[in-house]
């Protein structure tokens, strides 16, 4: 079988899953998932949209061939289902074990005699099957060009937990990274070595995050930001240097189209976040984009990513992460600085770390979208402009590197504790902080959920390239 294939589940939907399948009985239980497709060079996503249980002695009764089975017409409802959606179709029953699990003889005959006419059904839309033992999966995936692929399983909440069919030893962790693997172990750095992270604005705020990843050893990085360097990013942006804003042209002292040829031939900021990057590693891939990260083309990058950091403050930026995460089931964050400034006085001060996890309360949900700022940028060449805080388009906002850093410091720490398995069990599955030096306080926050949210609600959850995002044409 092929094994670039995996599916993808929410940690509610996985609680839900799991509690079903073992009460603590040690019987064999059984379920459907119901899921979108998301396909890159990476490997094909199956993303979990439905969990429906199979209620035992109804749904999930005594076999004839085997111990268990579905019946014909939970069957037959839920491949009718797909079909008319077109979702992939996984069955899914446990086995005893603890860390190792695959298919009985029988379950591979049912599959045999069964899956190619639910792939009829199901308009060639992938069908298969998931065997779970208490921490393993193995997978049977059918597809319509008459191949089978196995499939591991990807939690995606806080802890975020990876499933295959039998433990994967892990590489022992380049010395290099010796005092960090201390922490994580050689597991948990073959995880930051596999991950492809992005980051979204690579001002000041982006440009700390992006070192930090590529100095603990994430392998791929995009960083997505269509600005280039000015002059008064010097004392913020990692990396940067005087020649990258070519102060000749750019001093305050030239005429303005000076100034703006300047400008012209300033270093691309990602330019300057590779330059850092490779300084950091020799081995870490990099995707740099100077564009928009809302451009069609450019927003599509993002669909195979393992995590998003959301450094840019334009609001059809945060529009578009949110519904990727929402439809594509990769968790974000979303990470800020800011100086209110009422009447010449400042007003407050604070860092902010929004960590989205699919599923759970989004951007949008919280009023952090507002539909002011999206018509404002969709009619305008706002969201071309660098991140303002004050209305006077010629006043650069209140800016500090410390307080950027308090902010990426805390998004990094979160997303390691998330991916490194460190997070306790139980943890809310977003986490919102803030902090506000003016009262040295720092405030969590539970962030709210809307059921009719269009981002992270039934009109596009899980829904993969079956669903456009909101983007504009390149």
């Amino acid at each position: 079988m092929n094994s670039d294939w995996s599916v993808v589940i929410t940690g509610e939907q996985w609680g839900h899953l799991r509690g079903h399948l073992f009460p603590g009985d040690g019987d064999e239980h059984g379920a459907i998932l119901r899921c979108g497709i998301a396909s890159s060079p990476r490997g094909t996503r199956l993303l979990v949209r439905d969990v429906v249980l199979a209620l035992d002695g109804i749904d999930y009764v005594a076999g004839i061939r085997g111990y268990r089975k579905l019946t014909a017409e939970f069957v037959a409802d839920n491949i009718d289902t797909c079909a008319r959606e077109s979702l992939a179709y996984i069955a899914v029953h446990n086995h005893g074990g603890i860390d190792s699990v695959d298919f009985s003889g029988t379950d591979m005959g049912s599959h045999e005699r069964g899956y190619p006419a639910l792939l009829d059904i199901n308009a060639g839309v992938p069908v298969g099957a998931l065997v779970f033992a208490s921490n393993a999966v193995a997978g049977d995936i059918w597809t319509s060009d008459g191949k089978r692929h196995s499939a591991s399983l990807r939690v995606v909440g806080r802890p975020q937990l990876s499933l295959t069919r039998e433990p994967v030893p892990a590489k022992v962790a380049d010395p290099t990274y010796d005092r960090q693997a201390r922490i994580f172990g050689d597991r948990g750095q073959a995880i930051l070595a596999s991950s492809k992270v992005a980051v979204v604005g690579l001002g000041g705020i982006g440009s700390l995050i992006g070192e930090y990843l590529a100095r603990l050893g994430v392998g791929e990085l995009l960083y997505i930001d269509p600005d280039r360097l000015d002059p008064t990013n010097l004392p913020r942006v990692v990396g940067a240097r005087r020649s990258d804003v070519v102060p000749l042209l750019q001093d305050e002292s030239r005429p303005r189209w000076v100034r703006a040829l300047g400008a012209r031939f300033a270093t691309q900021k990602v330019k300057v976040a590779a330059r850092v990057a490779r300084q950091a590693s020799r081995k870490v891939q990099i995707t740099t984009v100077a564009r928009s990260v809302v451009e069609t083309d450019v927003a599509a990058l993002l669909t195979d990513c393992d995590h998003i950091f959301l450094a840019a403050d334009s609001a059809l930026a945060r529009r578009l992460v949110n519904s990727v995460t929402h439809q594509y089931l990769i968790p974000n964050t979303q990470v800020g600085s800011k100086v209110s400034v009422i009447d010449g006085q400042i007003a407050d001060i604070f860092s902010v770390s929004r960590m989205s996890i699919p599923g759970s309360g989004c951007l949008q949900c919280n009023g952090l979208i507002p539909a002011w700022k999206l018509t404002e940028e969709a009619t305008s060449d706002v969201q071309r402009r660098r991140q303002r805080y004050i209305e006077d388009d010629d006043i650069h906002a209140p800016s500090v590197i410390t307080l950027n850093a308090v902010a990426a410091s805390r998004a990094v720490d979160d997303w390691l504790m998330t991916i490194g398995g460190l997070t306790q069990s139980g943890a809310s599955a977003d986490h919102w902080v803030s902090y506000h030096p003016l009262t040295d306080e720092v405030i969590e926050h539970e962030p709210a959920k809307s059921t009719g949210c269009p981002h992270c609600g039934p009109n596009r959850f899980a829904l993969g390239d079956r669903a456009q995002l909101p983007t504009k044409p390149s």
